[in-house]
Parts: C-alpha cells; sequence; structure tokens
C-alpha cells in the first residue's frame, strides 16, 4: 500500500486542500480519504479517476500534480 496515498497528502498539503474538501466534492465521508492518505487502504482503479476528477473541480493544479506524483512514476516502470 501506498503510492496513491503519498502522493494524494502530498498534493492535498501542496495546494492546501483539505481531506473533508476533498470528501466533499467527491461526495462521500472524510473517514475514506483520511484512510488513503494514511496509507490504511489504497483507493480502487475506479476511484483513483474519481480523485482526479475531484482535486480538478477544486484545483486543476493539483489534479495534474496528483497524475504527475502517483501515474507518472508508475509509467516511467514499463
Amino acid at each position: 500500500m501506498g503510492r496513491a496515498g503519498r502522493a494524494l497528502k502530498e498534493t492535498l498539503d501542496t495546494y492546501a486542500l483539505s481531506q473533508n474538501k476533498l470528501a466533499v466534492t467527491m461526495g462521500m465521508e472524510r473517514t475514506v480519504v483520511y484512510r488513503w492518505v494514511h496509507e490504511l487502504v489504497d483507493p480502487t482503479g475506479e476511484t483513483i479517476v474519481e480523485i482526479v476528477r475531484g482535486l480538478n473541480q477544486l484545483d486543476p493544479s493539483a489534479a495534474k500534480a496528483f497524475i504527475a506524483l502517483y501515474l507518472i512514476p508508475i509509467l516511467n516502470e514499463l
């Protein structure tokens, strides 16, 4: 576990976005976002898309940063 949670935590911190704000934007409980950020649970592939959409609504730059932190390193490993 971890890569998505670490990328999300760094993105939220960098762009001064709260876990609660992202959760509300995504229409879910804050505890779900908390579990991702603290690497207790990994988001599913479908949820990664929803995270990007939620971040994009809050700050498009944050969505791009999350993609860069989470997905680009995976692509570079291929």
